[in-house]
């Protein structure tokens, strides 16, 4: 049986978050040869080795980010089970300390579905504090930083073609279709440069923009869905964006339904089975679910 003290597992988070070993002991209040000697014994421990190490700090092995993943991933729940424990010792969790709640959101989902959320959470729960980061709905996106244990829940596009991770769990909160989105008051939006952005699609909405033949290839590259909207606004093209992106978009922009055939996409919410049963991401939960649609 591996037997690693939480101790370890912060000496290594620590130098994985430092990049280095100096770096990392200098955060801990440790000396270098303390941490050296921290990640040594846990690297014989676990039969592998966890960094690179060179004259630019300390790198990751794969092994290592797998580490360093359930490390975070465990001292979170140390630290959900000792606030969770000093509220129930309270009776009614009076002076128990706030709640931290981690929340990764791609960006739309962040502007425009998390704040009433948010602000049914706050009067329901005024210990809970939630912590918001963008991130970009790419690759592993939210749910990938949910997996690595930089977050206690992600709000991500979900479904057939975007699965919940094996490791997680989650659920669908609503289904946003697409639109045409076009200079207001252009007499032939369709003739328009099409404006896209790297998060748009799932591969099932790249097929439907596949089988369009009105549709040309995107031209123009955008950063997010903010910056599309600018272009688009602007006169500069023509965009198909998912309803959340469209949220209170400007006067200068015009917003054409595609009709039934339109494509879709599922947005929800993840997280790690033992976190799904914290008191903060439960309660997150049932106001997500209460609030989507």
């Amino acid at each position: 049986m591996t037997d690693l003290a939480p101790h370890e597992l912060r000496v290594l988070v620590a130098v994985g978050r430092a990049g280095g070993f100096s770096a990392a002991a200098s955060s801990l209040g440790m000396t270098q040869s303390a941490v050296s000697h921290s990640v040594r014994g846990s690297e014989r421990k676990l039969g592998a080795v966890l960094f690179v190490r060179g004259r630019a700090g300390a790198t990751p092995t794969e092994a290592g980010e797998r580490a360093l993943a359930h490390a975070r991933r465990v001292l979170r729940l140390l630290d959900v089970m000792a606030a969770e424990v000093r509220g129930a010792g309270g009776g009614d969790g009076a002076g128990a300390g706030p709640l931290r709640l981690r929340i990764a959101a791609f960006r739309s989902a962040a502007l425009h579905l998390l704040p009433p959320v948010l602000a049914r959470l706050a009067a329901g729960h005024p210990e809970i504090v939630p912590e918001v980061r963008i991130v970009r709905e790419v690759g592993r996106g939210t749910a990938g930083e949910v997996l690595d244990g930089r977050a206690d829940i992600g709000i991500a596009t979900i479904g057939t073609t975007s699965p919940v991770p094996p490791d997680l769990v989650g659920g669908v909160l609503l289904e946003e279709g697409y639109a045409l989105v076009h200079p207001a008051g252009h007499p032939a939006p369709r003739s328009l440069p099409l404006v896209d952005w790297v998060e748009n699609c799932t591969s099932y909405t790249r097929e439907w923009w596949a089988a369009q033949d009105w549709l040309p290839p995107a031209t123009v590259r955008a950063e997010d869905d903010g910056a599309v909207l600018s272009m688009v606004g602007s006169g500069f093209g023509m965009a198909v964006m998912p309803e959340l992106s469209l949220t209170a978009a400007p006067p200068s922009v015009q917003v054409t339904d595609l009709g039934p055939a339109r494509p879709t996409r599922s947005v929800g919410y993840v997280t790690t089975p033992e976190l799904a049963r914290s008191l903060a991401v439960r309660a997150l939960i049932r106001e997500l679910r209460g609030g989507a649609g």
